[in-house]
């Protein structure tokens, strides 16, 4: 009988579940999900308060779910945002309504039940903030000891997100990759699972039912657009990722053109799509903190899903962050954290150039709650 195995993104490698599978034994690429029917095999069990359409996932048995009642969030109409963007049909999925204040926790919801599946009771996991606390919240749930190792330069209120949830947390100096990197050695060093948010490809089956949830609120009237804040890409893989399970299954047609939006001070994909040479200066950062990833572990299944959407990668500078977030708060009682008002000030970007146009439907996922990133503003 077909199982459900992780495979290579790159060379097609096969190998059984297995929460230590990061990367292929052969080429070192990424793993992702795969069912025996793609996108039309059997469901199997659902996660608890599920409304959409039944979702392929891999865990096997209800008792492995680890759930504290995250999706099904809101689409909202912006028009007062819309008005001042020339946008008709501008839509928001409040994503920061999910139980830890931001998207991750879809993906954790699915890595941790995984790990309780298989039997983990000890795990680490490196993050600049929001997928820490995610993970902590969760690990706690389900009563697996968690290690969060992130950067000191993280935002205060992230740090004690993830202490509030008993986690071990442990701050570490330099870029962003120091912790990734502490974290691995970490690992190597006692024998533990590395849950990467990163690297993990049952993070991503848990992203996917953004998918799921924006076909069922739409219908058949998918929006032509999605405008994503894109660090390591794990929703904006996630998404296309079930819009194409969606599409197997025949429950969607044409599916919608994904956008991903990158800071100027950081910008792997943006880079690659204009075929910039570029790398990170020494200590660049940028106030949109979750999508500061000088090299995203799966920046190939990023571009290849932006060239599959025919979708457009825009790099946008801090102030116009800043000042997108002030006007969400403002104009629409919106207050995000600024990655997630990168994707707005991206939006504008897009429409400049012409690849979006003004009688287009655009969604953007509003990923992360204001108070957990303040900047001065």
């Amino acid at each position: 009988m077909p199982q459900t195995l992780l495979k290579c993104t790159r060379c097609r490698a096969s190998y059984p579940l297995d929460m230590a599978a990061l990367r292929c034994g052969e080429c070192k690429s990424p793993l992702i999900v795969e069912y025996p029917l793609g996108g039309q095999a059997r469901a199997g069990p659902q996660p608890p308060g599920w409304v959409g359409s039944p979702i392929p996932l891999p865990i096997r048995y209800p008792s492995s779910f680890v759930s504290l009642g995250e999706g099904n969030t809101p689409c909202v109409a912006l028009s007062a945002v819309g008005e001042i963007l020339g946008l008709a049909k501008l839509h928001a999925k409040l994503e920061f309504i999910n139980p830890t204040g931001s998207f991750k926790d879809r993906g954790t919801a699915i890595m941790l039940s995984m790990a309780k599946e298989l039997g983990v009771d000890e795990i680490v996991e490196d993050s600049s903030g929001n997928a820490g606390a995610s993970i902590a919240a969760y690990a706690a749930r389900s009563g697996i000891k968690a290690h969060i190792f992130v950067p000191a330069s993280a935002p205060a209120a992230k740090i004690q997100q993830i202490r509030v949830y008993g986690a071990e947390t442990h701050l570490i100096e330099g870029p962003r990759e120091a912790a990734s990197q502490a974290a691995e050695e970490f690992c190597s060093e006692n024998s533990l699972v590395y849950a990467s948010h990163n690297l993990s490809p049952y993070f991503i089956e848990g992203t996917k039912a953004f998918a799921y949830e924006v076909s069922a609120q739409f219908g058949p009237d998918l929006p032509q657009h999605m405008v994503m804040p894109v660090g390591n890409g794990s929703l904006f893989i996630g998404t296309w990722k079930g819009f194409q399970e969606l599409q197997m299954a025949g429950r969607v047609a044409t599916l919608p053109r994904l956008h991903p939006v990158q800071a100027e001070a950081v910008m792997p994909i943006v880079a690659a799509c204009q075929e910039i040479d570029w790398a990170p200066g020494p200590g660049a950062r940028t106030i949109a903190g979750g999508i500061s990833v000088g090299d995203p572990p799966r920046k190939q299944e990023v571009l290849h899903v932006l060239r599959s959407t025919q979708g457009t990668a825009v790099a946008v500078a801090d102030p116009a962050i800043l000042r997108w977030q002030r006007l969400l708060a403002e104009r629409e009682g919106v207050y995000c954290e600024p990655t997630s008002a990168a994707a707005f000030a991206g939006l504008e970007a897009l429409m400049e150039t012409g690849a979006i146009q003004k009688g287009d439907t655009v969604l953007i996922p509003v990923t992360g709650f204001g108070l957990k990133d303040v900047p001065p503003l």
